[in-house]
């Protein structure tokens, strides 16, 4: 089971650093993931100065930063971001600008590393069952198509579904016009 959570930060020239990183504390025995919808430029920002929000975190395989938010009084002040980041820890700089930047999104905790585990056990469980499940309709196809008979142009339906053999006794009635009052009328 994962829990999800509100984040939100605040950079300014006051405070022009934040580091998330829940892992770094005992009261989160879960993995964490943070996703970061939003960045919102607060309305006492000055106008015509430019804020840049850059982020640092980790790749596969070394540190990266890199801006993530470029916001402008009186041009730009939001953008949406949606960006994940599964591993901690995470570090988000107002390298210009005084802001305020607002960053809005969820922290989520996910399932303890035991349940990860018995996860992972049913997970290998269920493949196990779908690979005898996928031998026994092999082996019920396979029966079926030995043992059935092939049937007669007469009883073999088309693409529309219509047998066959009644196409060709259907009324000449093929454009959908309705039948003539005089062949049906009773004298």
């Amino acid at each position: 089971m994962s829990d999800e959570y509100f984040y939100g930060v605040t950079l300014s020239s006051s405070h022009q650093s934040e580091t998330w990183d829940p892992e770094a504390k005992a009261e989160y025995p879960r993995s964490n993931k943070l996703l970061i919808r939003q960045a919102l430029l607060g309305p006492d920002a000055k106008a015509e100065e430019l804020n840049v929000v850059q982020v640092e975190t980790m790749s596969l395989q070394e540190s990266i930063k890199i801006p993530v938010a470029v916001l402008k009084a009186g041009e730009q002040r939001h953008a949406r971001l949606d960006i994940e980041f599964p591993d901690a820890p995470v570090t988000f700089t107002l390298v210009q600008g005084s802001g305020p930047v607002h960053l809005i999104g969820q922290h989520l905790l996910g399932a303890l590393v035991e349940e990860f585990e018995d996860m992972e056990e049913m997970e290998e469980e269920m493949l196990d069952e779908e690979e005898g499940d996928d031998s026994q309709f092999k082996e019920d196809e396979h029966k079926r198509k030995t043992s059935g008979k092939r049937k007669t142009n007469e009883d073999e339906d088309d693409e529309e579904g219509e047998p066959k053999g009644k196409k060709s006794k259907m009324s000449n009635n093929a454009k959908g016009k309705a039948p003539s009052p005089k062949k049906n009328a009773k004298k």
